[in-house]
């Protein structure tokens, strides 16, 4: 497959995800703000800080590595062997489970047992369902790997879906059945994120269409691990290779949820305190679940097929390198835009989207600032998505090795600033602590980028410059709304909050316009890349 075929089809995952992401999570959003009017606030920070801390601790470093190593590269490879890889991720994560599991309930403080019932159940089910989860691992990879753009979506979005409605159905029914209700909605989401991988490849191999596209896999128990006579059972490189990214992903995963481990292990916030934080997160991240990670996931892909790690840009094909630069720049360009508007416009519109959406529980008190905090760690957010894929992507094993290093002064400081934040400003610390930690790790990726072009004449990091003109319009916009807010939001009345809400649209309206003007590049990139599929259908 050419470079510029890997483009189209990445482009197409990247916005099929997004769109079906937005679709789904709208339904679920609903679901979680019926949810939130009856369990209390101690129950959500247990369920959404501590055991759902302890799921992604278990799956994130038994897979992560084996992801990243196992998607480098041309999908031409002994599959056999990669796949053998792959199942390491099941025994790995059954040992984190058990040893995790040990810490959640022997070190840690357990909770009245009268407000949040059943703590023992919930962090076994909990443990279970991450071991479930990397069942399906082999088969995520491969789909991964040959850019089946709807699976992964359905798959997850279906998961979230049941797992939210079964939620409701049992708060409503029996309230007084406590975790027992999240430890079951969380064994069915991954029971039924597996399945439906299981089933789609049951259908597809050995079928006409895998024939046609020469598809590696023939039967389901070439997807079963398998001795190969004569020759090694994986491939070390990969192994190698995914040790490389496993001492990484360690750091990556203290540094990603690092608020979490200093909220469990240091006890800094109460629960009620914790499910506050967790639902601003949760709010005030939509955009990033949404838009900036399914950018992030495709394009990492296409840049890991396209590069080639531990090579001279010299030494590459020149229109492969021409076209990574490009890409590279508009995506810059386009989550520097999403970015910059949400923490412009988000300033001005966080109480009014936390009173709407969990009364005043949430609009009062400590969460207006943290959602306006987090609306510029998001934008912090998005250039370090796109910076980090293209980084990583590129790296051969031994610059992954060093930046190992930086990881880990990054995670020990991390955590240091968010403890003495948390004792400073609160809640609010972790967020402050957040944009610290994101902003060093943009200032890496940057001088990696900038290093890598040097000796070429494509300069990518032009995308994060903005025309005078169009941050003219981001101060106005900010100025406007603000003062919109002061006068408008949010005890004067419905009345008073919908022209709040106009002014805001007018504002963004204008920021639109300016942007469809003076980013001309940006908007041929999106046209022919992200829109395109959509144009030839209607056509």
């Amino acid at each position: 497959m050419g470079s510029q075929d890997v483009l189209s089809e990445t482009t197409r995952l990247a916005s099929s995800s997004a769109l079906l992401q937005i679709l789904f999570r709208v339904i679920t959003f609903g679901l979680n703000a019926f949810t939130l009017r009856y369990v209390s606030k101690e129950m959500i920070g247990l369920v959404n800080v501590r055991l759902t801390l302890l799921y992604s601790t278990i799956v994130f470093l038994a897979r992560e590595a084996f992801r990243r190593a196992c998607l480098s590269g041309s999908t031409k490879r002994n599959w056999t062997k990669t796949i053998n890889l792959l199942w390491l991720t099941v025994p790995l994560g059954l040992c984190w489970s058990l040893f995790l599991g040990w810490i959640w309930l022997q070190l840690l403080e357990v909770p009245d047992p009268n407000s949040v019932p059943y703590y023992k159940i919930g962090v076994v089910a909990f443990g279970l369902s991450a071991v479930v989860e990397l069942l399906g691992e082999p088969f995520w990879v491969l789909a991964q790997a040959h850019l089946f753009i709807r699976l992964k979506v359905i798959a997850e979005s279906l998961s979230i879906i049941s797992k939210c409605i079964l939620t409701v159905i049992l708060v409503v029914l029996y309230p007084q059945w406590g975790l027992y209700i999240f430890s079951l909605a969380q064994l069915l989401y991954t029971s039924i994120l597996v399945l439906c991988y299981v089933m789609y490849f049951m259908k597809f191999l050995g079928s006409p269409e895998a024939t046609k596209k020469s598809f590696p896999v023939s039967r389901m128990t070439d997807l079963l691990p398998n001795l190969i006579e004569d020759q090694t059972v994986v491939d070390w490189k990969e192994a190698r290779l995914t040790w490389s990214f496993f001492k990484q992903s360690f750091l990556k995963q203290m540094l990603t949820e690092g608020e979490r481990y200093v909220m469990t292990f240091l006890n800094v916030l109460n629960f009620g305190d914790q499910g506050v934080y967790d639902i601003v997160n949760n709010l005030g991240s939509l955009v990033a679940r949404f838009i900036f990670l399914p950018i992030e996931e495709s394009f990492y892909i296409f840049f890991a097929k396209v590069l080639e790690r531990g090579t001279d840009v010299k030494l590459q094909k020149q229109d492969d390198i021409a076209m990574a630069a490009a890409v590279l720049e508009s995506l810059l360009k386009l989550v520097l835009l999403v970015g910059l508007s949400i923490t412009v416009f988000g300033y001005a519109y966080s109480q009014l989207a936390l009173d709407i959406y969990g009364g005043s529980m949430l609009s009062s008190g400590s969460g207006p600032s943290l959602l306006r905090c987090y609306s510029l760690y998001v934008l912090l957010l998005a250039v370090n998505g796109v910076t980090e894929c293209f980084t990583f992507a590129s790296m051969c094993k031994e610059e992954v090795d060093r930046f190992n290093f930086v990881m880990l002064a990054l995670s020990f400081t991390f955590l240091c600033v968010s403890y003495f934040l948390t004792q400073w400003q609160g809640s609010v610390g972790f967020i402050l602590a957040n944009c610290f930690n994101m902003s060093i790790r943009i200032a890496h990726s940057i001088h990696y980028i900038y290093n890598y072009f040097k000796e070429s004449s494509y300069r990518p990091l032009k995308g994060l410059l903005l025309s005078p003109s169009l941050i003219f319009v981001y101060i106005i916009s900010g100025v406007v709304t603000v003062f919109s807010e002061i006068f408008l939001c949010c005890d004067k009345g419905w009345l008073a909050r919908l022209i709040h809400i106009v002014v805001g649209a007018l504002c963004f309206a204008a920021t639109l316009i300016t942007v469809f003007f003076t980013e001309t590049k940006l908007i041929n990139f999106v046209r022919t890349q992200f829109l395109s599929r959509y144009t030839k259908k209607e056509t």
